[in-house]
């Protein structure tokens, strides 16, 4: 017998923000870029309280580590701080 397994879909950044990709990396997880394609960091989506919180992370020492930027109340704060 083969085991099904469900995997949540990814899906698309809620916000637009000019000059930067942000493309889903894994569920509640995106990867963001300049639009040249260097990796800047990641906004991952989380629930505190009930409510939604989105945290931003930007990659230093050539992408090996990161270190935490904050965490927002919307999609589009996240974003804003990478750019």
């Amino acid at each position: 017998m083969s085991a099904t397994t469900l995997a949540r879909p990814r899906e698309s950044f809620p916000a637009r923000v000019p000059g930067l990709t942000i493309t889903p990396a894994a569920p509640s997880l995106w990867r963001v870029s300049r639009a040249g394609g260097a990796v800047l960091g990641h906004i991952e989506r989380h629930e505190v309280g009930g409510l939604e919180r989105w945290s931003a992370r930007r990659l230093v020492s050539g992408g090996v580590r990161s270190m935490p930027l904050g965490e927002f109340w919307a999609a589009s704060d996240a974003a804003e701080c990478f750019r």
